[in-house]
């Protein structure tokens, strides 16, 4: 055992890459829809599938159903299917999630493949659509609180250390990644070399909220694809545009977006961009990181000094005007 400890140790230091293996192929040639700029007229189908390969989809739904325009990924296996994130809508018949989930499984029988609901965070965007997995024959969806994520993948060591989700002939490693959310992971499908990153990592405004810990992640996530062929990097949302301008918050229309896909490349890059960040608003080149409870904390409080400040210049005004007009009237 020593022999290999020394072994991976020289690789590290050397920066070794690992002789790439046989990957599962799969196509990311897609358009993705852009929304709409009047969403009421456009009426655009709420949800629409990619079929990376015959295991593999890749769902997003329309920005008009909802501007956070997130991606959900399905992953089938010879023995359960695995959902990562169930998106930001809770009513199917505003955007059928389960419907459409449930019909790109095989059937056994009578009945679907068994699937696995997880997720990559807690945050709404990415677990509303829950409400439309649960009761559901065949289906088990698991909490995105720590506790739960902790237990059920059987980590000991949070955020330490690794687990694997077995789907039969598929396993898919999972990777603790807090800083963007304290319950976050990221997942890597070992058979098609696919990491799925969530919010930590995506092409746009990379959502800070403890920097420590997401540079941790970032490092243990850098070390982890040392040793793992990656074929892409998918995150949660697109954020930027073709040329790296970030679209305004809350855009339902998304004209000549940047592609979903990033590299290993950007993995590795990773630790070194989140050194960077300053703990509040940070941008390098294209990518913006900052602390969004900070941030919006400052807004608030500047808002208020504007407010406090258009009070005290209005009553300042009106004792002004007022003694003006003392001034001029006529006494008697």
């Amino acid at each position: 055992m020593k022999i290999f400890r020394v072994i991976a140790l020289l690789c590290l230091s050397l920066g070794c890459v690992p002789v790439r293996a046989e990957l599962q192929d799969g196509s990311m040639e897609v358009h993705w829809n852009p929304g709409a700029e009047d969403c009421k007229a456009a009426a655009p189908a709420p949800l629409q599938v990619h079929r990376y390969n015959d295991r593999t989809f890749i769902i997003r739904e329309n920005l008009c159903v909802t501007e956070e325009g997130p991606f959900m990924y399905l992953l089938v296996g010879s023995a359960r299917a695995l959902l990562i994130d169930t998106g930001d809508v809770a009513d199917p018949a505003v955007a059928p999630v389960a419907r459409t989930v449930l019909g790109l499984l095989p059937t056994v029988g009578a009945s679907h493949l068994p699937l696995l609901v997880v997720h990559t965070h807690g945050h709404l965007d990415h677990r509303r659509g829950d409400a439309q997995f649960q009761g559901l024959p065949g289906v088990q969806v698991v909490a995105t609180d720590l506790q739960h994520v902790t237990a059920f993948f059987g980590f000991k060591d949070w955020p330490r250390g690794t687990a694997v989700v077995d789907l039969g002939d598929r396993q898919v490693d999972v990777l603790p990644t807090p800083g963007h959310s304290a319950a976050e992971v990221s997942y890597y499908d070992r058979s098609a070399g696919l990491l799925f990153t969530g919010d930590f990592l995506l092409p746009g405004r990379l959502l800070i909220a403890d920097k420590a810990a997401d540079l941790a992640s970032a490092l243990r996530v850098a070390d982890f694809i040392r040793f793992h062929p990656v074929a892409y990097v998918l995150g949660g949302h697109i954020e930027l545009d073709a040329d790296g301008d970030g679209y305004g918050l809350g855009a339902h229309y998304h004209p000549n977006e940047h592609v979903l896909q990033m590299t290993r490349a950007d993995v590795l890059e990773l630790p070194a961009l989140v050194n960077q960040f300053n703990g509040f608003y940070t941008r390098v080149g294209p990518i913006l990181m900052l602390n969004q409870n900070r941030v919006l904390a400052a807004s608030a409080i500047g808002l208020l000094i504007a407010l406090v400040g258009a009070v005290w210049g209005s009553r300042r005004y009106i004792r002004y005007r007022r003694h003006r007009w003392e001034v001029k009237r006529p006494y008697g």
